[in-house]
């Protein structure tokens, strides 16, 4: 059975994110296993990889940093050893070269680009963003990823990921102007909305994310 190494770093909903794994490992062939960790051990072996994150960007990075060799076993995990990675919302952000939240931090620089506050058109169109949203322009990554146009997703951000190759987008979505819901790059994703509150839709994509072979 495979595994899947959900990041404890102390940023994001964790319970409700293992929980949602396990059910949509449930409906994925040949299951998986889903370890809550910070161990590098545990993460340099896993099969795939669960980024999650909530909050400000420079904190999530502060926090993931002082986890001693968590970033590196990641690194191997993910860019040498090419096992599936998916960021969650911050954890997506962080791919970013830089974020410009409370100053200039960088990022991973995985998929080059910048998280920037989000500046809706219309009054009407709130910041923070909380709430559903749909998807469009999904991209064949996207697709391959489980992202549809007929499903809503859940989303609570004040910031987005803007990147720099626009082939990077996985999919769109609007909150007073177009953002990225999603972005995609060889085995590395991520999505801004949080799957693990998106209900069956969010299910199918975690269940479609533990099949995914890029």
């Amino acid at each position: 059975m495979q595994t899947v190494a959900l990041i404890d770093y102390g940023s994001g909903n964790l319970r409700s994110a293992q929980n949602a794994l396990e059910k949509a490992a449930g409906s994925a062939s040949g299951g998986a296993e889903i370890r809550v960790t910070a161990d590098p051990e545990t993460v340099a072996a896993a099969d795939r990889i669960v980024l999650p994150g909530v909050g400000a960007f420079a904190a999530c990075r502060e926090a993931l940093m002082a986890r001693t060799g968590l970033v590196e076993a990641i690194t191997d995990a993910v860019q040498t050893r090419g096992a599936p990675f998916l960021g969650v919302c911050v954890g997506m952000q962080l791919l970013a070269t830089r974020g410009l939240e409370f100053g200039e931090t960088p990022g991973l620089d995985w998929i080059a680009g910048e998280v920037r506050r989000l500046t809706p058109d219309s009054p009407a169109c709130k910041v923070p963003h909380m709430g559903w949203n749909s998807l469009d322009d999904i991209s064949p990554a996207g697709a391959a990823l489980g992202l549809a146009s007929d499903g809503a997703m859940y989303f609570t951000h004040s910031f987005a990921f803007h990147a720099a190759d626009p082939t990077d987008v996985a999919a769109f979505t609007d909150h007073g102007g177009r953002f990225a819901a999603a972005v995609a790059r060889g085995n590395v994703a991520g999505v801004q909305f949080h799957p693990e509150k998106s209900q069956s839709a969010g299910l199918s994509l975690l269940a479609r994310f533990l099949e995914w072979r890029p």
